[in-house]
């Protein structure tokens, strides 16, 4: 376990080895010579981002991808030296600091690389060209488009294109008709490209989804997200995913106070729970401040001593209460998220209730919730 240091009795564990097992197994899966880039946008998707880029590096990812500039910034601060994509829009006039850190750039736009280029001191600023081929969010939408800001980008000395990459709307769906529309698109648009002799050495469209399960429609690169993680990308997906993920997150508390209650006496905000009996009350020091959410409250359930214990009452700032079985000790672990004995709260079962997806659920545990790094015992 991490030495890091906090004053609080709540706190993540991201379990490195299961992310390096995962990044494994879906390199294993992929054909030779694809290289995995290792998505930790938005913090590693709430696990981290250092840690756990330097774990998928290790574990054998080959470059890393980000969603905005400072991610990128954060990770070469943390000496971390591989490639750097960042996949999202950057402000043309902060081109130069992506030259000074070594940080490779999504381009798009005519009038984008146009201002970029007067922002331009020194040095060659690496790129990808975005192509949009159904997803309509960004990208070029035409083979024409595409082609012209890459000739105007091969004809200044201080651009080098490097790159080129479009992204799956529907690659975790059972119905592919929409999937394979993009990747007819794609691979035609490469082929036009081709024939005028343009080669790009980096070429990448498949997510988490399309990496697993169509391993023989990649390309040189890949970009995997939320399965290094040890989540698949959809309901529809779990059972298609030819080796086991391992979930690195867990989320836990402590029991910082016990009362018991009388029958007809309320918990919580508003009074909206009122003991039919007379019973034990647990109070445990997480709350919608940390991105335990209010909508959980009274719909959902936390383990204590290896057992289920419904929330009651509204989830306060940063507190909740829990009907506990009887009474416990002051210090008693509470688990919100993992394994406690031969119980188990994943987070597909808290997207569940929150009528949300997966993606979601660690990214709503706010940086205020310190995350710690172990390893399997």
């Amino acid at each position: 376990m991490s030495k890091t240091h906090f004053y609080r009795d709540t706190w993540v564990e991201v379990n490195v080895d299961h992310i390096a097992s995962n990044v494994k197994a879906i390199i294993e899966h992929l054909p030779e010579n694809v290289e995995m880039m290792a998505v930790v946008k938005a913090n590693a998707y709430g696990h981290g981002a250092v840690d756990v880029a330097k774990t998928a590096l290790q574990a054998g990812a080959k470059i890393l991808a980000v969603a905005i500039l400072d991610e990128a910034l954060e990770l070469r601060a943390n000496n971390i030296r591989c490639p750097i994509l960042v996949l999202g829009w950057t402000r043309p006039k902060d081109v130069q600091v992506a030259i000074d850190h070594d940080i490779t750039l999504t381009y798009f736009q005519q009038s984008w690389i146009e201002e970029a280029a007067t922002h331009i001191t020194s040095g060659r600023l690496s790129l990808h060209l975005k192509v949009d081929t159904g997803m309509n969010r960004v990208g070029t939408k035409s083979f024409e488009e595409a082609l012209q800001i890459y000739e105007y980008t091969s004809n200044k000395s201080n651009f080098n294109t490097v790159g080129i990459f479009t992204h799956f709307a529907t690659a975790d769906e059972d119905d592919l008709t929409y999937f394979n529309l993009q990747y007819e698109s794609f691979t035609s648009l490469l082929h036009r490209f081709e024939k005028r002799g343009i080669i790009f050495k980096q070429i990448h469209t498949s997510n988490s989804a399309a990496s697993i399960r169509f391993p023989e429609q990649t390309f040189s690169q890949v970009r995997v997200g939320i399965a290094m993680y040890g989540l698949a990308p959809a309901k529809e997906m779990k059972q298609r995913i030819p080796f086991p993920l391992k979930e690195a997150f867990s989320l836990h508390s402590t029991i910082t106070h016990v009362k018991k209650i009388k029958a007809g006496e309320a918990v919580s905000y508003g009074a909206d729970y009122i003991a039919e009996n007379d019973e034990w009350i647990g109070t445990v020091p997480v709350g919608y401040a940390d991105g335990w959410i209010r909508r959980l409250g009274g719909k959902s359930e936390v383990l204590v001593q290896g057992k289920r214990v419904p929330i009651v009452g509204r989830v306060c700032m940063d507190q909740f209460m829990v009907k506990l079985t009887d009474e416990v000790n002051i210090g008693e672990k509470v688990t919100l998220i993992g394994e406690q004995g031969n119980e188990k709260i994943t987070i597909d079962e808290v997207a569940e209730r929150l009528e949300t997806i997966n993606y979601e659920v660690p990214l709503m545990i706010s940086n205020r919730v310190p995350r710690l790094y172990t390893h399997n015992s």
